[in-house]
């Protein structure tokens, strides 16, 4: 699968299915291996001679002047490495090369190489170099999976990219208590789809016996009450190393008014993922986050890469949980035995067992008694009603258990309204389970606690939960009509994430049709959240509509079947019709049409005149679509604004009319279009269009919206001031749609 954003070609990206992309620059010539990740094709460079060879690419790419470029590739080699980017003027002369650091050690495993620069001025287009230096002649080197382009970040991530991944620099951190901070380069072998990995990494070195730590410069902007996760992957020095990453908060003063760490229990001394979750305190301002090794010997180095702050996760939408009592990533996340003889704690080592992250709740009985487990109370969401869902994955991993589910009622004073439970019954042994139940609060709860008596049915049971939730059980799937944008809002809630999921828009006829998501049509598409809103804004004008959706398994397997109840869009005035965008529905508009389109069907025709014959030979093609002038009237500046905003982009439109004015939904393009003036005075702010229309295909590939998951946050972290948002993007449309100058 061709990584996102690539400047590069497919071929030029993958070595598939030959090496046409690249050429040798110095000391090399190049040939197609095998035995790559992104597809089976790899860049085998081999020296000419003892020295550098560099390989690069055959084109070049555009760049813009002052923007952050990135390069990396995965390679594998006898000799440490390196990656740059040539920056050329727009005759194709060398200004410079950004390289990244050599890699530390050599090595044979598929490992990540990066860089990333600013374009210096004068420069107008850039090549990727691929170096090494060998000892001798006919000597190989492994190249593939090779990227240029703008940085690829974690999405939501509120650091900025050089505080992520360092490609750049270590300006992105500092050092706080005992310790130096910069970047090195060793070889780590990374999945070939992890683009927001780079080649190098943070090291915090301490300069001492003691604790040794570094803090990120940045400090963005949180919100109070909101939770906050931070992660990072650590790399301790030694397996005994107490490593952690640390979440804190600053009111406005930049006082710190809060802080979560989350130790790393690692099973050795590669790379692990380390997380950390809190919610902002009521005084809090901005964040930052800090990492470090406790007890460290003087030149101890904990390296950390692709570090991440964003706002935490849910397990399913609405759960009143925080992700610290989850997940258990930091620690038991506030679950205790309130009686018993059985004990709680944080499983270890990293990965030894999880669903989400990398830890679980573990519970040990050593004794065949009962055992009360309760979580912390969290408070109910109001107005939301009585009905509440509770979820645990479990995992029986000695000896057994029967178990009481229960849900603990408080009120807003603390005091406990009453234990509801289900009775008493096996909890599944071999491998994970989902454990479910229903509840109906008592008047006056506005908070609660998940309650399991616990009865080890043998010495010594363990007994793992995983990714806690309580949600109010709301209806699986809903519709609402928007009239006035035409459109139908379609939401799904407990979905599974990782099935596939179809949607269609079924019509009283029986009619499908699939209904459109933001990477296109909703047919066999992944899911990625229990929760999923679709605007429908191709459903037809006052024409009755359900939906039906369609979950299967991505393994293949049984399918579940959800069907909704039927609604009707109001078609509004017949007079008027809707001119719509599919994949930028923020563009449709309305318009009153002054004439439907006189209808033509166009033909290849050739006419063959034989002779002695009376009637010619007719040899036709495919009789095309529907074409015709449709002639409209805008009533207002707005309205005209809008229309041409709308017409602008060129892309296949929906037409809709109101039903009976005998014309159906039609996909259409639009041809030169005609703006007039209909008389009066000047200032008159009617205009009569003629839109010459050719009937169209559905887009089946256009996603609904612009850059999937960009907010305001993602712009604030990218650029340092709004000069530079300016200078980067030409029109408020291409800093929506994330189109960049150049």
């Amino acid at each position: 699968m061709a990584i996102p954003g690539n400047l590069l070609s497919p071929t030029t990206e993958s070595i598939d299915p030959n090496t046409s992309g690249w050429t040798s620059k110095l000391n090399c010539t190049l040939s197609l291996g095998s035995g790559g990740r992104n597809g089976d094709g790899v860049l085998t460079v081999k020296s000419t001679a003892a020295g550098e060879m560099q390989a690069r690419t055959v084109s070049s790419y555009p760049v813009t002047e002052g923007t952050v470029y990135h390069a990396f590739a995965d390679t594998s080699g006898t000799v440490p490495e390196r990656i740059g980017i040539r920056w050329l003027t727009w005759a194709g002369a060398e200004i410079s090369v950004t390289w990244s650091l050599t890699t530390s050690a050599a090595s044979a495993s598929w490992h990540r190489v990066s860089v990333a620069g600013v374009a210096p001025t004068w420069a107008v287009r850039c090549q990727v170099l691929l170096s090494s230096t060998l000892a001798a002649a006919n000597v190989l080197h492994f190249w593939e999976n090779v990227y240029l382009g703008l940085p690829l970040r974690t999405t939501g991530n509120l650091l900025s990219f050089n505080a992520e991944t360092s490609e750049i620099d270590a300006s992105g951190w500092t050092a706080e208590v005992n310790a130096t901070v910069a970047r090195q380069a060793p070889p780590v072998t990374w999945s070939a789809t992890a683009y927001s990995v780079g080649g190098h990494v943070l090291a915090i070195t301490a300069t001492a016996a003691g604790n040794a730590s570094a803090v990120s410069t940045e400090r963005p902007i949180v919100t109070p009450g909101t939770e906050y996760l931070a992660y990072a992957y650590l790399s301790p020095p030694t397996v005994a190393a107490v490593t952690w990453i640390e979440l804190r908060f600053y009111d406005t003063n930049g006082n710190q008014v809060g802080a979560s760490r989350g130790i790393l229990a690692a099973p050795n001394t590669g790379w692990f993922r380390q997380r950390t979750s809190a919610i902002a305190p009521a005084n809090a301002a901005t964040c930052a986050v800090a990492a470090g090794v406790d007890g460290a010997s003087a030149g101890q180095v904990l390296r950390l890469e692709n570090t991440v702050i964003c706002v935490a996760p849910t397990a399913h939408a609405g759960t009143v949980i925080p992700y610290a009592a989850t997940s258990f990533e930091q620690d038991a996340g506030g679950w205790t035995i309130t009686s018993g003889a059985a004990t709680v704690a944080r499983s270890t080592p990293w990965g030894v067992a999880a669903i989400d992250g990398s830890y679980s709740l573990t519970v040990t009985s050593a004794t065949a008694t009962a055992s009360t487990l309760r979580s912390p109370r969290f408070p109910l969401t109001p107005g939301v009603g009585l009905n509440w869902r509770s979820e645990l994955y479990s995992q029986v991993t000695a000896g057994g258990w029967t178990a009481v589910r229960g849900i603990r009622w408080y009120d807003a004073a603390n005091n406990s309204l009453g234990l509801t439970s289900v009775p008493a019954a096996a909890v599944p042994a071999s491998g994970w389970w989902i454990l479910s139940n229903d509840w109906i609060a008592p008047a006056g709860a506005t908070q609660a606690a998940i309650e399991w008596t616990l009865t080890a049915t043998s010495t010594n049971s363990t007994l793992r939960f995983d990714v806690a939730s309580l949600w109010p059980a709301l209806p699986l799937q809903h519709v609402d009509v928007d009239d006035t944008a035409a459109a139908i809002t379609l939401t799904l809630r407990e979905l599974p994430i990782g099935y596939l999921i179809t949607v269609y828009r079924t019509g009283q006829d029986g009619s499908q049709t699939l209904v459109r998501g933001p990477s296109g049509l909703l047919n066999k598409t992944t899911i990625t959240s229990d929760l999923m809103v679709i605007e429908d804004y191709e459903a037809p004008l006052g024409v009755p509509v359900a939906y039906r959706i369609e979950i299967v398994p991505a393994a293949g397997g049984g399918i579940q079947i959800r069907t909704t109840e039927t609604v009707t869009i109001d078609p509004g005035d017949p007079q008027e019709a809707w001119l719509k965008d599919p994949g930028q529905p923020q563009r449709n508009c309305k318009v009153m049409v002054e004439k439907a389109p006189d209808w033509s069907r166009p033909i290849e025709q050739a006419t063959y005149r034989v002779k002695g014959r009376r009637n010619a030979v007719v040899l036709s093609g495919l009789r095309g679509g529907l074409e015709g002038d449709l002639s409209v009237w805008t009533r207002t500046d707005d309205e005209r604004a809008r229309l041409h905003w709308l017409l602008d982009s060129g892309n296949v439109l929906l037409w809709q009319a109101v039903p009976g004015m005998g014309v159906n939904d039609m996909y259409v393009t639009v041809g030169e279009v005609t703006e007039g003036r209909i008389g009066g005075p000047a200032q008159e702010p009617w205009r009569t269009w003629k839109l010459p229309l050719v009937e169209a295909d559905m887009p089946v590939s256009v996603g609904v919206g612009g850059t999937a998951g960009r907010t305001w946050q993602d712009v604030l972290t990218t650029f340092a001031t709004w000069a530079d948002v300016l200078a980067a993007y030409e029109t408020g449309e291409d800093l929506l749609f994330d189109r960049r100058r150049g």
